[in-house]
């Protein structure tokens, strides 16, 4: 008896894939948030916690640890980024790289530990999903 996928079980990017896309649609975010503010603001906080559960949710199975890690590494990559480019997007103007980046993280930090955690429970169910579909029954969750 063959069954129909679910979401939890379509994921079928490669990890390096999903950096790329993930990397992309955050700049892209972030673009986007600078042309209509002229700071990174809700727009990108928004765009970051949907992006995390959809990256989470497009990644193949065997690439869940990268989708685990990506978030958090994605979020300081791009403020890494903003705070060489122009810190003032993301922190005060003569503010160091380092201070900058720091700064960003802070004022972000709600879209982070959100994007985060949706992440990372996208996957246990996804795992938990693939696992009885696999007929080896479910998982521990800890």
């Amino acid at each position: 008896m063959s069954h129909r996928r679910t979401v939890w079980e379509e994921g079928r990017e490669p990890g390096r894939q999903v950096v790329a896309l993930g990397a992309a649609v955050a700049l892209t975010a972030v673009l986007a948030d600078l042309a209509l503010t002229d700071e990174v603001g809700l727009l990108f906080d928004v765009v970051f916690v949907l992006l995390c559960v959809l990256l989470a949710l497009d990644v193949h199975p065997t690439d869940f640890f990268t989708a685990g890690v990506l978030p958090p590494l994605l979020m300081v990559g791009v403020f890494t980024f903003l705070a060489v480019a122009g810190p003032e997007a993301i922190a005060e103007p003569e503010d160091p790289p380092l201070q900058a980046v720091i700064s960003g993280l802070g004022h972000h930090s709600e879209a982070l530990v959100s994007g985060y955690v949706l992440c990372l429970a996208t996957l246990m169910v996804r795992a938990q999903v693939l696992s009885r579909r696999s007929g080896r029954g479910p998982r521990p969750l800890v």
